[in-house]
């Protein structure tokens, strides 16, 4: 039997509109009514259809809100892959042209699967999901186009822009459709910044190739295994922290001390990284220098 699709076979095509704030400001809404979700996925479908016109021949599907990346940068891509089973559902049958199909907020309101966390609002660099639904072979080019394209020639037009501040009561400083590998790409940069550059190649596994596995061995980094879907960390005893990462001839109890606790910290902060973006966490004891995760 042929592996080949058949030509009615559905595909998708995943992209994300980054919206980076004035520094030092915050949008006054992170979700919008369904009338104004509307008036946004027009003018984006516009938009898109500009960069690469077989767009038009595609549904398009969003959810009028916008969120922290580790709410968008999950394995599995739930709030695309959400959005994705909702426009399957939608009303309406798909005719010669496209649908524009967009979800709004009730009552301020947005289904749980959708909401925005409030733990993670307030960022300067916020994300909204977008889902392009059609034949799997246009689907697959247009991915490929945008791909290729949406670095360097995503910039939003000035009346989409001029409808997101006023929608989201945001002030923008720059706002670009992005694939989700350039998003990854930004992402990396930030946390390299950041000083989390160890953890990254551990939390890219997670999102991209989620079956297969991953370690952070680079002392005095946590000791951390990606595999089976979860992130174990090495929880080591003072003791077999000790053997593991202190040159034999340290003495001095106190600073000793002070390394461990920051080394805790850094386990802490690793494991919050990790399961805000939806990666399990589990911590291994570990009574030995030389742990198996």
């Amino acid at each position: 039997m042929s592996d080949t699709p058949a030509p009615n076979e559905t595909g998708c095509a995943l992209v994300v509109l980054v919206l980076e704030l004035v520094p030092g400001s915050h949008a006054a809404r992170d979700t919008l009514t369904q009338a104004r979700a509307g008036e946004l996925a027009t003018c984006i479908a516009g938009d898109l259809a500009r960069i690469e016109p077989r767009v038009a021949q595609l549904d398009l599907a969003l959810v009028g809100a916008h969120y922290d990346p580790v709410e968008l940068l999950r394995p599995g891509w739930p709030l695309h892959r959400e959005l994705e089973q909702l426009a399957a559902r939608a009303p309406g049958e798909r005719g010669d042209g496209a649908r524009v199909i967009a979800f709004g907020a009730h009552a301020g309101q947005l289904p749980a699967t959708l909401a925005p966390a409030a733990d993670y609002a307030g960022g300067a660099l916020r994300l909204l999901p977008l889902v392009l639904v059609g034949a799997d072979a246009t689907a697959g080019a247009v991915a490929e186009v945008f791909e290729n394209e949406l670095i360097d020639r995503g910039m939003i037009r000035p009346e989409t822009a001029l409808l997101l501040q006023e929608a989201f009561g945001a002030q923008l400083e720059h706002a670009q459709y992005l694939t989700l590998h350039d998003v990854l790409a930004m992402i990396a940069g930030q946390y390299e910044y950041a000083g989390l550059a160890a953890l990254w190649p551990l939390l890219e596994t997670a999102l991209l190739a989620p079956q297969a596995e991953e370690w952070l061995d680079l002392p005095p980094e946590p000791l951390a295994h990606y595999v089976d879907g979860e992130a174990r960390i090495a929880l080591f005893t003072p003791a077999a922290w000790r053997a593991r990462y202190i040159v034999r001839g340290s003495t001095d109890e106190a600073r000793l001390a002070r390394h461990f606790e920051r080394f805790q910290a850094r386990q802490r902060q690793f494991a919050a990284i990790l399961g805000a973006h939806g990666v399990p966490v589990n911590f291994i004891h570990c009574d030995s220098g030389q742990p198996e995760l």
